[in-house]
This record gives C-alpha cells, sequence and structure tokens, in this order.
C-alpha cells in the first residue's frame, strides 16, 4: 500500500509538473519577433511586489507599488528617464515664464486613449488639453478622495479657493458656485498651462507625481467609484483583470504612440503579469524556479550566500544578473507629534538615540543597506546636496536614559507601552522592528508590534490614527523638496479630523516653514540647497521621526531579460524591456 501511495504521489507530481511547463509557455506568450535594433518583440514579463496596491485611479496613488503598475498603463505629460533627468512624454515642449509662474505645455497631436467599452464602440478617443485640465482638477476635488491636493494647494493659482468651495458646497448639499481653476486652462486642443500663486522652483518635477497622470472623464464617469480598478490611460499596457492579493495582468496597447530610435513600436512585450508575493523567501524560490523574472531585494538571512563581498553573485546564483543601485530612499519610523505619548520633543530625540543603526545595518540587513540614518531625511546620494551637514542621531544609551528622566520616565517607569504598526514588507520590515523593539528595552520602553496590510496602513496613517509606525520615503524626483515636504506645516490639515497624506507627522514649525518657503523660491540651486539644510536641521533636531538608514536596491533578474534598469528612485517602466528568449 505505501509503494502504491509513493508511485501515485510520483506519478502526480510529474503530470502537475509537465503541466505547469506547458501552462508556463501558453501564459509566457513564448512567439517572438525580430524587431530592428536585435530586439525581440513578445512574452509576457512576471513581475512581482513585496505588498498589495493600494488604487489605480491617479488620486489615490501615492505609495510605490501603486505606482508600479500605474505607470505601465497611463501617460504623464514630463517624465524621467533612467538618470532622473526630464524628458517630454505626452508633452513635446513646455516653457517657463520668466517670473516662474507660468508653465506653458505643448502636447502630443497623436495620442489616444486606450480602447474601452467607456468609448463609444470601444474605441479609444484622441488625446486632448482638456484631458489634462480635467485629470489635475480631480486632484484637486475633495469628492474624489483624492491624496494629492496638498502638493498643489499652496502653488497653484484657485486651488485652495476650488476645494475649500467644494468642500463646502458638499457639506451644505448644494451644487458648487464655481467649477474652473484660474491656474489650469487648456488654450486650445494642444496647449495647456498651469499659472502659479508664486514662483515654485521645483514644480516641474510635480509633473512626474503619480498623481499627474492622464485619464479620461469617459472611463472616470462609466466605472466611478470602482475607477480604481477600471483604469483607462494612454499608457503602453491597458489593464485586463485584477485578482486582490494574487495578481494584476495587462495586455500591450496596440495603439500605442511611442517609437523608439530604431523605428520600432513600443512596447515590445505583449503582456505583464504582477503577481503579489509578500514573502521575500518565496519571492526568491519562486524566482529560481523562472515562474518569475525579477526578484526584488534579498532575503537578509541569505544576503551572504547569493552576494559575495565584492558584490558579485556566489556560484549558485550566478546564471541569474544581479542589479544594485544606491537608492534615493530613507527608512524612518514616524511619530505623530500631535498624540500624547509623543509630543515631548526629548521622548523623540531619546527614541533615537537609544538606536544602533550600525548594529541593524550589519546583523539584520546583512550590509545590504547603504549606511546608517545618521544625518537627516534627505539621502546622502541626492544631487548637488550635502546632506552630511545635517546633525542627525548616534547611538548614544546614555543620553537616551537622561532624556527619559528629564520628562519624567526614569528607566521608562511609568511610560506607557507603545505600539508599532509595520507592514509585511517581504519579512525585512518585522525583522528590523524586532531589533528596535530589543534596542527600546534598554531604556525601559515596551513596544507592541502591529503587523498590518499596506493599504490599511497606510490609511491609518493619513487619518492620524497611529502615533508610532514604520514607513520609507522615495523620492519623486531628485529634488531636497521631495522629502523637505513631509515635514511642511502648511501640508497639515486645520482640523485633525482630515487626512494628511504628505506630513504624516503633522508637524509645524513657523522657523522651519519659513526656510522651507524661501528656499523652494529660490531658483539658484547653491542657496537653495543651502536654506534646504537649515531647514531640515530644524526638524531633525525637533526629532520628527526615527531615522533608521538609508536605503541600497538589490534586485536579480532572469539572464534574458533585457531594458528593465533598476534607477535610484524604484520606478518601474516595461516600454523598453523585452525577453532574449
Amino acid at each position: 500500500m505505501k509503494l502504491k501511495f509513493i508511485f501515485r504521489s510520483f506519478l502526480l507530481t510529474c503530470i502537475t509538473f509537465i503541466l505547469a511547463l506547458n501552462c508556463g509557455k501558453k501564459s509566457g506568450g513564448e512567439n517572438f519577433t525580430e524587431l530592428k535594433g536585435g530586439i525581440k518583440g513578445g512574452g509576457i514579463f512576471i513581475a512581482n511586489e513585496n505588498e498589495n496596491i493600494r488604487s489605480l485611479d491617479p488620486v489615490g496613488i501615492n505609495d510605490v507599488v501603486s505606482h508600479h503598475v500605474a505607470h505601465q498603463i497611463y501617460d504623464l505629460l514630463v517624465d524621467l528617464d533612467t538618470n532622473l533627468q526630464l524628458k517630454p512624454m505626452l508633452a513635446k515642449s513646455w516653457e517657463i515664464s520668466p517670473d516662474g509662474l507660468i508653465y506653458t505645455f505643448h502636447l502630443r497631436n497623436d495620442v489616444y486613449f486606450q480602447d474601452n467599452k467607456c468609448f463609444p464602440d470601444g474605441k479609444g478617443r484622441k488625446f486632448l488639453a482638456s484631458d489634462v485640465e480635467y485629470s489635475f482638477k480631480r486632484v484637486l476635488d475633495p469628492r474624489t478622495g483624492s491624496l494629492g491636493f496638498d502638493f498643489y494647494r499652496n502653488y497653484v493659482k484657485g486651488a485652495k479657493e476650488f476645494n475649500d468651495e467644494i468642500t463646502k458646497a458638499t457639506n451644505e448639499k448644494r451644487e458648487p458656485k464655481f467649477t474652473s481653476i484660474e491656474g489650469y486652462k487648456a488654450l486650445d486642443d494642444t496647449t495647456f498651462q498651469i499659472t502659479l500663486l508664486k514662483p515654485f522652483a521645483p514644480f516641474i518635477n510635480y509633473m512626474c507625481l503619480g498623481f499627474a497622470y492622464i485619464v479620461p472623464k469617459e472611463a472616470v464617469e462609466k466605472y466611478g467609484k470602482d475607477f480604481f480598478q477600471n483604469p483607462v490611460g494612454t499608457g503602453p499596457f491597458v489593464f485586463e483583470n485584477w485578482t486582490p492579493d494574487l495578481e494584476i495582468n495587462l495586455k500591450k496597447n496596440p495603439n500605442y504612440w511611442y517609437k523608439d530610435e530604431f523605428g520600432n513600436n513600443v512596447p515590445y512585450l505583449d503582456g505583464v503579469k504582477f503577481r503579489f508575493i509578500k514573502d521575500l523567501s518565496q519571492q526568491l524560490l519562486e524566482f529560481k524556479n523562472g515562474t518569475i523574472y525579477e526578484s526584488y531585494r534579498i532575503p537578509n538571512e541569505l544576503f551572504k550566500t547569493i552576494v559575495n563581498d565584492d558584490r558579485t553573485l556566489t556560484p549558485e546564483y550566478s546564471n541569474f544578473v544581479i542589479q544594485r543601485k544606491t537608492s534615493l530612499s530613507t527608512q524612518y519610523y514616524g511619530f505623530l507629534v500631535t498624540s500624547k505619548v509623543f509630543s515631548d520633543v526629548r521622548i523623540r530625540q531619546a527614541f533615537n538615540y537609544a538606536i544602533d543603526r550600525d548594529k541593524i545595518l550589519k546583523f539584520v540587513l546583512q550590509g545590504s543597506a547603504t549606511e546608517p540614518a545618521i544625518y537627516g531625511m534627505v539621502p546622502p546620494v541626492m544631487p548637488n546636496y550635502d546632506s552630511k551637514k545635517v546633525k542627525g542621531y548616534s547611538f548614544d544609551l546614555a543620553k537616551a536614559r537622561q532624556l527619559m528622566t528629564e520628562t519624567g520616565y526614569p528607566d521608562g517607569k511609568g511610560f506607557p507601552e507603545v505600539t508599532l504598526n509595520i507592514n509585511e514588507g517581504g519579512g525585512r520590515n518585522t525583522q528590523i522592528a524586532e531589533a528596535i523593539q530589543d534596542m527600546l528595552k534598554e531604556i525601559g520602553v515596551t513596544v507592541k508590534l502591529q503587523l498590518l496590510q499596506f493599504a490599511q496602513h497606510l490609511d491609518n496613517i493619513d487619518a492620524g490614527r497611529s502615533d508610532f509606525y514604520r514607513l520609507g520615503w522615495n523620492a519623486d524626483y531628485p529634488d531636497p523638496e521631495t522629502f523637505l515636504n513631509l515635514f511642511y506645516g502648511k501640508n497639515v490639515p486645520a482640523n485633525p479630523k482630515d487626512v494628511s497624506p504628505i506630513n504624516s507627522f503633522r508637524y509645524k514649525n513657523p522657523k522651519y516653514d519659513e526656510l522651507f518657503e524661501k528656499a523652494i523660491a529660490t531658483t539658484d540651486v547653491s542657496e537653495r540647497n543651502r536654506l534646504y539644510e537649515e531647514a531640515e536641521q530644524i526638524a531633525v533636531n525637533d526629532a520628527v521621526c526615527l531615522f533608521i538608514y538609508y536605503d541600497e536596491d538589490w534586485r536579480l533578474v532572469q539572464n534574458f531579460v533585457r531594458g528593465f534598469a533598476l534607477d535610484p528612485m524604484h520606478r518601474v517602466n516595461m516600454r523598453f524591456t523585452w525577453l532574449d528568449k
């Protein structure tokens, strides 16, 4: 009986293996065509994300995972290449007025929205300047649940008035008195203009945010509240389906407007499948088995078995390709500074001094991060910015204990238990949290860990429901403002019940705001950065968050993958990805 069972199990295993191979061939789109320039067209790229996405509606995209998927579906007016240089996309060109107030974009006239049943006969219509105006207005409209209003309200002319009027009209159950925004104007079908309230040197970079993707009104009206899972754009891939927690499938947009330098139509792939394997070890196993084509991040405990000291791959992994990039990213724990527990700056400083960041890098991360965050929020690889002029926190247990005593909690006695909210992150976040949990015990602080799904985690942070929380900030563009905007007091809503998706610390310091405003109005880069440094030092002294480390991105890819670059902001762009099979 035992032998029969073994034979039957072996037979079933073989059959399953054969079926898996056949299914892989079918779903992988193994019909390839030769294109100009030695490129091959065809195939399905199988990617993986370590967290679930939050939304595919641009107004709800302020997380990197959602951005990775959305960037394949939508286009921006202006994008960044892999060297983080601005490049034209839907806007062929643009001009900025000498006073820095008016941005005029000249749009392409050969772009069409993806075919979708929201359009007559299911055929995508031509993209127009009015679509830009409509898309940008949605970001300012509170009825959309937008997370992007704070980026624009202090800069775009009429943005705040528009948002205030719609909020007031909604509360009073009436129609808004006006529905236009003075700062957004479609001058004709191919010209769009933005007018600012005051000069804001980094503003052109705001065109690269996920909030700036262009959508058609027809799709938003057809799908309503479900538009976030029925996206329609002008991008290279068309949304097919989404099985929450499992996968998202995209197919090639045959009408995409972009052609490469050889005259080939882009994209080269037939489609993209995003899977959502949360555990890094499981992700690595599936990568080794060839069922996914990339493995972003390496499990801490396996790092030294995969990567040699000279940053090459060990023999077991030598048939793969390793990509490494110093990241424009900072990992930190946020304090809700308006909460009872963390309202005293000395408590926040004590937490910072209690953390041995070198030990975390060496023993938890196994050397897979760049360096400990002993400066400030802006990572040291930020172009043209000397982060090391900002004095942060080094490990000083005696100083941490002294500060706890000063606040009336000698050896932590009487200090309440603190809940640290973290998201999964493939297991790395939990390992770091457990190390910090142990370190804070040394000053008498008890920390309880609470693991949440990423979308819920972000919702709690934005709504001010988390006093102590794990986050990382990836730059949206290569300017210090993308980090320092997180501390800007005018990004905190007047009503504490409203969400605060940018300044989730709810930190306000008039001196910081004054310096920050001077900086962003300064066109001279060196002077602007000097003001940034001065402002950042104030926020660091106030210990707005617990700085942990500056990140480094590691990614394994299959050896047949081409054109899948890893950039310092971990932007994912599959327009030029192809499979050399």
